[in-house]
């Protein structure tokens, strides 16, 4: 039987949340879970001039992730002097992690198991999109669609603007782009492959799990509603079929996923050779953590001078403080501020795009 778990009162504040089960089959094996946030009674429900915002999370995590800059988006939006009209929200867990992961079980165990392209993450968000399946019931086709994406989740946005019918997208804002030029990719690869292998992945509970990630490394600088959220949305209850024997609770994407996920780099390197000409395409903004840990100043020198021939050829670029590449994880409510900024770029683009020149 397959679980699915409800997410009520996951944001606070203004929003409303539904969640979906988003099914492309038989095209394509994997269910998507989808969750939309939005306004109720927002003048911007039918704008069709108002921003759709997409958002694909990084390796390890899951849609809910994104709740904690979500909120935080929304009050820099309030006390904005800006316009940056927002429809709503819709975030998508890739097929091995968070809900879907739980949905596609016995799929992942079919080929998936040492090595999982991101390829099948972008091409679950191409086919929600493009609405080519059931369980939603929304056309986009009349949606201004931003992406936003993390790490794993930039190079699945990007990737998902190579599949037909083609997305439209008025920008993509790529928080920690993950992709680094060929001589790194064996080093990058190898540090986040021996993580993921150790990690530990079953805790008694969730509120031990709580109390030990809490005390732990990385997970220390971590935004608490964030961290919570991994804890809420990100655990599972055992027994699965990863763990028939086990009690308390484990991670919903297994260590072994994530790990395959590591192993396979294409998606990030066809990305990184073609990106001075995909820019040309989809109006891309960059946000990078102030602290280079996972991704160097070297790496970030090299695609913002050398892959986009500049800064001048993006739609901006912009860094987050006191947070590396866990971005969305240590520092959401600046990262907010940064893709509110992106938000008006592309809203003001969009007003200048639908003047008709006089003759």
């Amino acid at each position: 039987m397959q679980e699915y778990p409800t997410n009520d009162a996951a944001v606070s504040g203004a929003f409303s949340y539904k969640s979906y089960v988003f099914d492309p089959r038989p095209t394509f094996p994997f269910l998507s879970a989808v969750n939309r946030y939005w306004i109720p009674n927002s003048p911007h429900a039918n704008d069709p001039d108002a921003l759709t915002l997409v958002m694909a999370h990084g390796a390890g995590f899951h849609k809910e992730q994104w709740e904690a800059t979500i909120n935080d988006l929304q009050a820099v939006i309030d006390r904005g002097q800006e316009k940056a009209k927002i429809r709503e929200i819709w975030a998508i867990d890739a097929p091995n992690h968070g809900d879907s992961a739980i949905l596609n079980e016995d799929i992942l165990k079919l080929g998936y198991e040492y090595s999982f392209p991101w390829e099948e993450y972008a091409r679950s968000i191409h086919l929600f999109l493009s609405g080519l399946g059931t369980g939603v019931g929304v056309d986009f086709s009349g949606h201004n669609l931003v992406g936003i994406g993390h790490s794993m989740g930039t190079i699945a946005l990007a990737l998902s603007v190579g599949h037909y019918p083609k997305i439209r997208y008025a920008s993509l804002i790529h928080c920690e782009l993950m992709m680094v030029p060929e001589a790194a990719v064996k080093h990058a690869t190898d540090v986040v492959v021996r993580g993921s292998e150790k990690r530990r992945d079953i805790w008694p509970s969730k509120e031990d799990a709580y109390r030990t990630l809490k005390a732990r490394g990385t997970w220390k600088t971590w935004d608490d509603r964030v961290l919570r959220s991994f804890v809420e949305f990100g655990l599972r209850p055992l027994p699965t079929s990863e763990y028939p024997d086990g009690k308390g609770v484990t991670l919903k994407c297994t260590r072994h996923q994530e790990t395959a996920c590591y192993r396979n780099s294409t998606g990030s390197r066809r990305i990184y050779h073609s990106f001075d000409k995909f820019i040309k395409q989809v109006p891309t903004h960059l946000i990078y953590g102030a602290i280079n840990d996972y991704l160097t100043a070297e790496i970030i020198d090299d695609v913002i001078n050398h892959k986009t021939g500049g800064v001048q050829n993006l739609a901006s670029l912009s860094s987050v403080s006191s947070a590396g590449h866990m971005v969305v994880q240590i520092n959401p409510s600046e990262l907010a501020e940064k893709i509110y900024a992106a938000l008006v770029v592309s809203s003001k683009s969009m007003c200048f795009s639908h003047i008709t020149p006089k003759l």
